[in-house]
């Protein structure tokens, strides 16, 4: 899979990202044991507001892989679905992987309903990209402390399936996860087509950020191919078990305004707007 040559980038930590409208602060075997990191006992330079929306992010420790594969990439998926809950889901992971040789999203689909799981979510996930090496989530709190529940639950749960699989002790993650507020509505149009269509372009056009996107139809539909983000949700081509859109499904009410925001943001180089956002 091309996301496993994904070149190393550089996330800025507490640093401001400019857009054209304004500015946001960055506001078993080889178990990997519960930390800080995902709880309240270290102090959040950008707290968590119940009703307010963050780009969260992070990347693998050194720079090393965090998916190693397709199955990585769709455990990393699961745990996204599963950990969004209040209620535990320990065991659910383990069940469904002992009885299944091959797991995926519709064989998690099918399982929930066939067992009338009810949940009840910790946080809204309105979009996400996995990338070999780091990932991106669009999140709102929606209940106090989500965010940071919902995170450190997926966070440790991969981490342990990660390291027990590969064989491998100690973090995986890079520190604690990194929180930027979203401040206006063109930040958060500008930022979902930076995750959903920007990450993965660097595959077909990895100089973009230097040189600008010399083919956006190349882009777009290497986009449209790359599974592990919410591109294709977006476009009304996918549904999924982890997205709740909230208030972008207002804001791009049709797959064809979603793709009028995302040509509109590449032909106008908008996405200039976010450099300090992207990871070098």
């Amino acid at each position: 899979m091309a996301f496993l040559k994904k070149k190393e980038e550089k996330l800025p930590i507490g640093s401001v990202l400019n857009f054209s409208a304004g500015c946001v602060q960055l506001a078993g075997r080889n178990r990997v044991s519960p930390s800080p990191s995902g709880s309240n006992i270290m102090r959040r330079k950008i707290p968590f507001v119940v009703g307010k929306i963050y780009h969260i992010y992070n990347r693998g420790v050194a720079k090393c892989q965090i998916c190693n594969g397709e199955a990585d990439c769709w455990r990393f998926m699961q745990g996204l679905c599963l950990f969004n809950d209040t209620k535990s889901t320990s065991s659910i992971l383990w069940h469904l992987e002992r009885d299944r040789s091959r797991l995926t999203m519709n064989v998690l689909k099918q399982y929930l309903v066939d067992h009338g799981k009810s949940r009840e979510p910790l946080v809204r996930i309105m979009a996400y990209c996995l990338m070999g090496n780091h990932y991106h989530l669009i999140s709102e709190e929606i209940q106090e402390g989500g965010i940071t529940k919902f995170m450190h639950k997926l966070g440790v749960g991969y981490a342990n399936y990660f390291n027990n699989k590969h064989k491998r002790v100690g973090s995986l993650f890079q520190g604690r996860f990194k929180n930027v507020l979203v401040e206006t509505d063109q930040q958060l149009l500008y930022l979902l087509v930076y995750i959903n269509v920007l990450n993965p372009a660097e595959f077909v056009a990895p100089n973009w950020k230097e040189q600008g996107i010399p083919n956006i139809g190349k882009v777009l539909q290497y986009a449209e191919s790359y599974i592990w983000g919410t591109h294709l949700e977006y476009l009304g081509k996918r549904k999924s078990l982890i997205i709740d859109k909230g208030i972008l499904d207002e804001m791009l009410p049709t797959p064809e305004a979603y793709l009028e925001l995302v040509c509109g943001v590449l032909r106008g180089k908008k996405y200039e707007a976010v450099a300090e956002l992207m990871l070098e």
